[in-house]
């Protein structure tokens, strides 16, 4: 939550005014998106195609992730009705082994606590050598390599689930529900014959890509040649190139300065709120916006360099 307001409550409430279909669109694009992907490697029976769509897909689930986010902070439809936490969890969260009321908990927590003793994504990760800035670039790319063959993902997987293990246990209904959700998908595809193609076009990208992408914005996010002393400083946002676009910062995620500030604006507005902030001097002045994830983003957390888009 901003502890100055750097932009007239107006226009925060203009940009807060959900737009339910623009989040319907892109849940729906998401999964378009995979299935297109899946028909081409099938269709081309090439290993290079099936690398591609791997990618593809994994991309995809970190927008399912940023979705979920999205959702996380009732973005989707006015009021905290049930119907939008229960759109997230089949569409969205379910499928990416998470769920929305438990990533809700930890997530507002960070908010409320950002970058404190504390905040429970702070906490978990601070003083280990991932995160851990600067460091080599032999350091980088180990760690980058190590969820391409599963390893880092493994570790992940482990970490979110200790942290989760605070939150409230679910209703027994809620958890039959989503046990009965895995058990029909798993009698389909047994009908269908079709686990081979599972392990290929979901398990992979899953394990390897998903968390990898997931990995790159967390760091982004908070880490790196950051100051801390200063609400501006504490959070970064990065402005990336077109190509990024598509893995590194689906659904405008990478406007994380500005969503800390203000959490209301759902995430298709996220680029007028950007624009209006930058209008505002004292927010230009000091606000951490840094130049793509490939090049201002390395030079920040490799070599330490502060990157100031131009």
């Amino acid at each position: 939550m901003s502890q100055q307001a750097y932009l007239d409550a107006a226009t925060v409430r203009r940009l807060s005014v959900l737009q339910p279909w623009r989040t319907a669109f892109a849940v729906v694009f998401d999964w378009a998106v995979i299935f297109a992907a899946i028909a081409v490697s099938q269709w081309a029976q090439h290993w290079l195609v099936y690398l591609l769509a791997v990618a593809v897909i994994g991309g995809r689930m970190h927008g399912f992730g940023v979705l979920l986010h999205d959702f996380a902070h009732y973005r989707f439809l006015d009021g905290r009705k049930p119907l939008s936490d229960w759109v997230c969890d089949l569409l969205l969260a379910w499928p990416i082994l998470s769920t929305v009321a438990s990533y809700r908990q930890n997530h507002l927590a960070h908010h409320r606590y950002t970058n404190t003793d504390r905040d429970p994504d702070w906490v978990i990760k601070l003083g280990t050598r991932k995160f851990t800035f600067p460091q080599s670039w032999q350091h980088a790319v180990l760690d980058l390599v190590s969820y391409l063959v599963v390893v880092g993902s493994i570790f992940d997987i482990f970490s979110i689930t200790a942290r989760l293990r605070a939150a409230p246990r679910p209703p027994l209904a809620y958890r039959l529900a989503r046990l009965g959700y895995y058990l029909a998908f798993a009698a389909l595809f047994t009908l269908l014959g079709i686990w081979t193609e599972v392990l290929l076009y979901w398990v992979v990208p899953y394990l390897t890509v998903f968390f990898l992408l997931m990995h790159i914005r967390s760091v982004a996010e908070h880490f790196g040649s950051m100051d801390y002393s200063h609400e501006l400083g504490g959070t970064r946002s990065v402005l990336p190139f077109f190509w990024e676009r598509a893995f590194f910062a689906p659904h405008n995620v990478n406007y994380h300065l500005e969503h800390h500030l203000y959490p209301s604006v759902p995430f298709y507005n996220l680029p007028l709120l950007h624009a209006a902030l930058m209008a505002n001097p004292a927010y230009a002045a000091r606000a951490h916006n840094t130049r793509g994830y490939t090049t201002g983003l390395v030079r920040e957390t490799v070599f330490g360099t502060r990157s100031v888009p131009a």
